[in-house]
């Protein structure tokens, strides 16, 4: 009995000095949040309900109550169009840069030749993520030349585009095909939002002891079962940080069209609480997704306690 009390007292510990390691690793982050953030935050929700004046030296608001919300989702013609489409296109292409990101992650864990130069082109996205690789999509005359090149040699040939005429014509899950083509006909974009995600699963992968692969395979599993019942279950809670991180990342993507229609209505148009009133909404929305979908996905991750 005093043996299992003093060990239930160095766990407890233990539990304890993790989460005070945990609580210091993101204190700066927490006072950053609480100095510079809290503030405007409080300031932007109180501007959405009322109605800024603007002038030489002059900056008013007026409550107005929801009349901002109302002009949302009522009166503006494009805001709850755009806000449909974005949350299609990000349910879409988050699911689609977590299955490349696994994917790849599991071809990189594997030994073979080159492996150190495949994971640095995976990874160059990250390195160069501060915005050099940004200033080649958008600036670069070179890409231009390149692509226009391609699209002479290959005289308008394209596999997908064939295949998704054959598609249209059967007339079965058109809609969903389309989707599918256009995840595919973006792939450099998807490759280029997953390097973060393919360092997390590599180094979930990277921890799994090799132990259980061969005692899974005495026991005869197969590759393919071996990745169900032992790969998954050991990297399931990074798919759940891999989630929550690539749908905040692409709320924050430079053609989010919702982000442009904000900025159209606040430097435009100058009306500060429509502005904010569609900010607001669009955060409620990305949050309510990113709790119901945690949640979901929280029910099927395993902790190797």
């Amino acid at each position: 009995m005093e043996k299992s009390k003093t060990k239930k007292k160095r766990l407890v510990g233990l539990e304890k000095r993790k989460a005070r390691a945990g609580y210091l690793f993101i204190m700066p982050f927490i006072f950053g949040f609480v100095v510079f953030m809290v503030r405007p935050f409080v300031q932007s929700l109180y501007m959405s309900f009322t109605s800024v004046e603007l002038g030489a030296g002059i900056f008013n608001m007026s409550w107005t109550g929801l009349a901002n919300y109302y002009y949302s989702f009522r009166t503006d013609p494009d805001y709850v169009r755009l806000l449909t489409e974005e949350l299609l296109r990000m349910v879409i292409y988050s699911f689609a840069i977590i299955v490349f990101s696994f994917f790849v992650s599991l071809i990189l864990n594997q030994k073979f030749q080159g492996r150190a130069l495949v994971r640095a082109v995976f990874f160059l996205p990250v390195i160069l993520s501060s915005g050099v690789m940004l200033g080649l999509e958008s600036n670069n005359q070179l890409i231009e030349n390149l692509q226009k090149t391609v699209e002479t040699t290959t005289s308008g040939i394209s596999i997908t585009a064939g295949l998704q005429t054959i598609l249209r014509t059967t007339g079965v899950g058109t809609r969903a095909f389309e989707k599918v083509f256009e995840v595919i006909n973006n792939i450099y974009d998807v490759a280029m939002a997953s390097g973060i995600q393919i360092i997390i699963f590599l180094s979930g992968l990277q921890t799994i002891p090799t132990s259980m692969y061969e005692a899974a395979q005495i026991e005869g599993c197969t590759a393919w079962e071996s990745l169900w019942k032992v790969t998954f279950p050991m990297i399931s809670s990074l798919f759940l940080v891999n989630w929550v991180y690539t749908v905040v990342d692409f709320c924050m993507r430079s053609d989010n069209q919702v982000i442009d229609k904000i900025q159209d209505m606040m430097v435009v148009k100058q009306n500060y609480g429509t502005a904010s009133a569609m900010t607001w909404v669009y955060f409620v929305v990305v949050i309510a997704f990113v709790g119901i979908t945690s949640l979901a996905i929280s029910k099927g991750v395993y902790y190797n306690d």
